[in-house]
Parts: C-alpha cells; sequence; structure tokens
C-alpha cells in the first residue's frame, strides 16, 4: 500500500509538472491569457488528474426546492433524505415553515415532503426495518443578552400532595412572596404527587418528598425592574383549598440574560416507501442536539441535548423501543455535552470519543471513553491529545469494523472558541490496555471535519474550519483520503465548496459521496459582512471511479441472516479481493454514528460469490446495508442492497 501511494503521488506530481513545461514552452503572452482559472480547469478534468485525485461537481437545485439542509440520511430507497426544519432561520421558525426534501441522485428529481414540526437539530438513526427514527427538534430559538425583553428562567413547581399529580395550564400565574413580581408559564406542565418517604427499619411515616416540574416563565411586563436578583417562593395563581397549600414554585435569578434553544419531545419514523414522517410517542426529555445509538436489541438510545427550558439535560438516558414505539428512562444518569459521539461497540457497551457538538458544562462529560450501561460505569480511555479542543471534532469507526479502531479529527475550543486541533487520534479498542495514539496530521487546525467510509477502506477527511463556524473567512478547501492500512493521508482534489458548522456528507450507492450544508457566521476576513448558508450539494468522485472498468454485482438474495451465506453474480468475482457490508448514513453536525464498513467472509466459484454475514449482532446490528464488493485494483461495484433481520 505504500508503495501504490508513493506511485499516486508521484503520477500526480508528473502529471502537474508534464502540464506546466508544455504550457512553458509557448509563448508568455498567451500563458498570461489562459490565466489562473482556466488552467486550473483545464488540470483538474485531465483523465490523468481524475484517476489520480477524483473530482467535485456542485448541484444547484431549482429555487423553489432550496433549502437549509442540517440533516441528511440515506434510505434504504437509495434516495437521500434531506431535512432542514426552520433551517437555523427564525423567520421561517415564526412562520412554521419546515422543510424536507428527498433528492434521487440518479434520477435527480427532488420532492418536497410536508413536514410536521420544527426537525432542526434534531437527532436520527437508521431503524432495523429500514425507517429512520427521528427525535427532537426546536421549541424555541436562542435569544441573545440584549434581545431579551422580558425577564424569565426556570420555574420548580412543588406538589406536597401524595394523593394526586396536578396540572398547571400554559398561561399559568406565579407571584412571588417576597419580590411581588408576577411570572407567567409558557407551557403547560404536569406535576407528579408528592412520594411518601418510610423509615426502613420501623416502617414509621417521615415525610413527603414533593413531586417536582420545571417550567419556563416570563415576566407580566418588559423592562429590567421586573428581574429578581435572589431565589424566591411563589404562589400560584388560580388556585385554591388543598391545592393552593400544597403547590407553590420556587426559583432562582429570573432575568434578562441569554435564553438558549429549548428542545421538543416530538418523535417520528420516516417511512422510505411512503415517503411520509410517522408519529410515534414522544420522548420522556425534551431534546435539541440529542445523539441517537442503535443498542444490542436494536432498541434506540437517546442521549443529552436541551430541554424544553433550554438547559441541558441532566443525565436522564432513554430508550425507544421499534416494537411498542414507546420511550423509557433507564434508569441510569451519566451526562454528557450535547451531540455526543456514542457508538455500540463488539461487547455491547457504548464508546464515547469525546467528540461533541458543543453545548454543556466545559468540565462535565467530556473525557473519552467506553460506558457500560447495565452498570453505569464508565471507563476513561487515555492519551487523547488537545482533549480540550474536542467540540466540533469528527469521529469515525475505522474500517473494516471487526478491528475496533477509531479516529478523532480535529476539533475546536468549547463555544466559540478560536482554537482549533490540527490532530487526529486513533485508540484500538481491542488492545489489552486501550489508548489514544496522534495519526497523521492535517497540517492545520480544523473545526466541523467530514469523514466518510469508502469501500475500498479508505476514508475521506474533507472540509471544515480553522475557526468558529468560518469566521475571518476560514474554510479549508482540502480533502485527503486515509489509508488504515498504511495510516497515511494522500492528498486529493480540493473541494470546491466551504464546509463548516451545519454541513455534513453521505456515502451514495454508486461509490460516489455527496456534501450538504454550511452555515458560516460570516463571508469575510473582517467579520463584517454575513455569511449565507450554503445551499448547494456537493459531489465527489472518487478516483477509483475513473479506472477503465468495475466489478459487477447482481442478482442476490435481499435478506440474509446473521451467520448465514447469501451467493451473488458477478463476471469479475475471481478478481474480488474485499466484500463489504456499509451501513448507510444519518449525518448532522458533524455526528454520524451510524456509519460502519464490515468485512464480509467470501468465496468466489465462476461468476458467483458466496458471502457471509458475521453472527455478532453488537458489530452487524439489524437493518438495511449496502454490499460494495471490490477487486484487486481497489475498484468498487455499485451497491446492493442487504436486509440483515
Amino acid at each position: 500500500m505504500k508503495d501504490r501511494a508513493g506511485r499516486r503521488r508521484a503520477r500526480r506530481f508528473a502529471i502537474g509538472t508534464a502540464v506546466v513545461v508544455a504550457l512553458a514552452g509557448m509563448n508568455g503572452p498567451w500563458l498570461y491569457r489562459f490565466g489562473t482559472e482556466k488552467y486550473h480547469q483545464y488540470k483538474i478534468n485531465k483523465p490523468e488528474y481524475k484517476a489520480a485525485n477524483g473530482k467535485w461537481e456542485t448541484i444547484e437545485f431549482p429555487e423553489e426546492y432550496r433549502q437549509n439542509t442540517i440533516h441528511a440520511a440515506l434510505l434504504r430507497t437509495g434516495k437521500v433524505l434531506l431535512v432542514a426544519g426552520s433551517g437555523n432561520n427564525q423567520d421561517n421558525f415564526d412562520a412554521k415553515q419546515y422543510d424536507t426534501r428527498i433528492w434521487d441522485p440518479v434520477k435527480g428529481s427532488i420532492k418536497k415532503v410536508p413536514t410536521p414540526t420544527d426537525l432542526f437539530c434534531t437527532g436520527h438513526t437508521q431503524l432495523a426495518n429500514g425507517n429512520l427514527l427521528i427525535a427532537g427538534g426546536t421549541k424555541r430559538y436562542e435569544k441573545l443578552q440584549g434581545d431579551v425583553t422580558k425577564a424569565g428562567g426556570l420555574m420548580i413547581v412543588h406538589n406536597e400532595n401524595p394523593d394526586k399529580p396536578i396540572t398547571l395550564p400554559a398561561g399559568t400565574k406565579f407571584t412571588g412572596k417576597e419580590n411581588d413580581k408576577t411570572f407567567v408559564s409558557k407551557d403547560p406542565v404536569l406535576v407528579p404527587r408528592a412520594e411518601k418517604v418510610f423509615d426502613k427499619a420501623t416502617g414509621r411515616f417521615l415525610r413527603n418528598d414533593p413531586g417536582i416540574g420545571r417550567i419556563y416563565v416570563e415576566a407580566e411586563k418588559s423592562g429590567q425592574k421586573y428581574q429578581t436578583g435572589t431565589q424566591d417562593n411563589y404562589s400560584v395563581q388560580g388556585l385554591s383549598g388543598a391545592d393552593a397549600k400544597n403547590t407553590y414554585g420556587i426559583a432562582e435569578k429570573l432575568a434578562l440574560d441569554k435564553k438558549d434553544f429549548q428542545g421538543i419531545r416530538d418523535a417520528f419514523e420516516f417511512d422510505p416507501i411512503a415517503e411520509k414522517y410517522i408519529k410515534v410517542d414522544p420522548m420522556n426529555e425534551a431534546r435539541w442536539y440529542p445523539t441517537l445509538t442503535t443498542l444490542s436489541d436494536g432498541r434506540i438510545l437517546s442521549v443529552s441535548g436541551l430541554d424544553d427550558i433550554g438547559q441541558i439535560v441532566p443525565g436522564k438516558s432513554e430508550v425507544y423501543d421499534p416494537e411498542t414505539k414507546e420511550w423509557e428512562y433507564t434508569g441510569k444518569i451519566r451526562q454528557f455535552p450535547t451531540y455526543p459521539a456514542l457508538f455500540l461497540m463488539q461487547n455491547g457497551k457504548i464508546f464515547y470519543s469525546g467528540a461533541n457538538a458543543g453545548y454543556g458544562p466545559a468540565d462535565v462529560g467530556r473525557d473519552p471513553g467506553v460506558w457500560d450501561l447495565e452498570d453505569n460505569k464508565f471507563t476513561k480511555v487515555p492519551g487523547l491529545s488537545d482533549p480540550d479542543m474536542l467540540e466540533t471534532a469528527n469521529s469515525v469507526l475505522l474500517p473494516p469494523a471487526q478491528d475496533e479502531k477509531y479516529m478523532v479529527i480535529g476539533g475546536g475550543g468549547v463555544g466559540e472558541s478560536k482554537k482549533s486541533s490540527e490532530k487526529t487520534r486513533i485508540v484500538d479498542l481491542k488492545a489489552d490496555d486501550p489508548k489514544f495514539v496522534d495519526g497523521p496530521s492535517l497540517g492545520t487546525g480544523t473545526r466541523y471535519p467530514q469523514a466518510s467510509i469508502l469501500p475500498d477502506d479508505s476514508v475521506l477527511v474533507s472540509g471544515g474550519s480553522e475557526d468558529y463556524r468560518g469566521r475571518s473567512d476560514s474554510n479549508i478547501l482540502e480533502a485527503r483520503l486515509y489509508q488504515p492500512d498504511t495510516n497515511e493521508f494522500e492528498q486529493v482534489a480540493d473541494p470546491l465548496v466551504g464546509r463548516n458548522y451545519h454541513s455534513g456528507s453521505i456515502l451514495l450507492p454508486d461509490g460516489r459521496l455527496m456534501f450538504f450544508g454550511s452555515d458560516s457566521l460570516y463571508a469575510d476576513k473582517a467579520n463584517t459582512k454575513p455569511g449565507k448558508f450554503e445551499q448547494r450539494i456537493e459531489i465527489y468522485t472518487p478516483p477509483y471511479l475513473y479506472r477503465d472498468s468495475r466489478p459487477d454485482l447482481s442478482s442476490g438474495p435481499e435478506t440474509i441472516e446473521r451467520g448465514e451465506s447469501g451467493t451473488f453474480t458477478s463476471r469479475a468475482a475471481s478478481t474480488i479481493k474485499k466484500v463489504r457490508l456499509i451501513r448507510p448514513s444519518a449525518s448532522t453536525h458533524v455526528t454520524d454514528v451510524d456509519q460502519r464498513s464490515i468485512a464480509l467472509d467470501f468465496k468466489a466459484d465462476g461468476d458467483k460469490l458466496t458471502v457471509t454475514v458475521p453472527e455478532n449482532k453488537n458489530l452487524v446490528q439489524s437493518g438495511w446495508y449496502m454490499m460494495f464488493v471490490t477487486d484487486g485494483e481497489g475498484t468498487p461495484s455499485k451497491a446492493e442492497w442487504v436486509h440483515v433481520p
């Protein structure tokens, strides 16, 4: 592999040199007129260049179909679901304009899909039946300090009645006993009944522990004089008798400070055949920026996010059962920052790479490690370089998945920090004493890098920006292929479009890569010109698709059980060197925990290729996969869709 990589680098150098020499032999004025841009286009479109570096192309949807795509997932139909919700646009949010598109990369067709609520900053993952689970989203946009006109914040509602819960409707008024200021709830709140506590030894009644409800409240009127500075108890207007005595509120400071985004509890399955959202049981917790991860039994773990008050969910995880369509708490408390990168391991435990997309305390839940959900034990994995720069880092399970090696790529400081890391870090979780070691350098500090697994086991690492959300015109127009067997980067063609915040990538069934989104704060180095959301799609065609031919694959079973085999037809069967099952991506905010490439054992006989799916259900999660075969030149077939029940 090192020799091949070296030959490719030499080949690219030779191509560039040959063109320069040829042009230099012509007269100077002609060379000047040819122009830098024309020369660049001439060079990158030469067959030799594309065969060594690949090619990038942009696709611009007709205006009526354009949107600010925040989330994307490959469906088992081969189409791509593009979800914007309100698209980080408060005008859309206020108008309840929520967008979703389905794009067919083969036919080029685009379809609008009715979107039931604001799925901006939701979580998503592939389900065993081929549906996409989507949970969480936006209840309220953030308000920066200076934009907040009414003092507000969290009201903790107590219910001391052990016999019944109480529901307070939206618009309930709370009046402070000391400050005499009145605040109004924005939503209804159910406050559970109080819990009777008894002495375990004697059985004697000790006390009632009040039921607790949380609700966001705002002052009745605008202005600084309606702020509060200290904690106070609040009576609830509209209650009488025992309810008035048993129910009250307690709030800390209610002020005009910044108010973060608020999440929703709503959850949906997207049906790729009917091409519509299907509402399912809502989560127990509202979540904005959650991560959804498939567990050993096919249930889905939902972790982190900002709640309906705009505070980070305090470590309460829950699971979705695709059979019952319902959620239940895990009963364990473990807090992570928002969009934590959580991967199912082959032993059924969860690996947290440390990468995340932002919100949460700087000193809570940010260390990488292995999480055992059964006993809630968390074992830290040491050795990570730049440990304080894991926000906006990418994480990828390197192919093949059986090796259980993970790479953490780039990242930046907490919040709007200018810090960014040029590091890649690799950990082998099969080692006796796992620890991170540095991989090849990115060369430049990089937030929001994309990492895309390819059928030949390489990983394309591309894009990102040096500064937070591309500030100071810091987008990085570079791409490189990582080769896991040599632990080296290989520079390839440069992207045409800068990609930072709210961007992502998807491997398509034909072996190409699709890139979407980007949400720069500013569009100039001086940070004076507001940025514009990038609505163009970009397609990268890797070098392996510019070779003379590619292996074919057809006529196999649609379903293969774990531990079982299936036979396919390929005229190139005798040349096949690798067979891979690749789980379709669901990507957002530099987070794609679905992405994995699994090596299959195989046997060739004439034009028949018999493949065997591994038995481990944690390695091969139930669901639909793309199956690629790759020949000795590293050229993959188009994918065949295979269902593992």
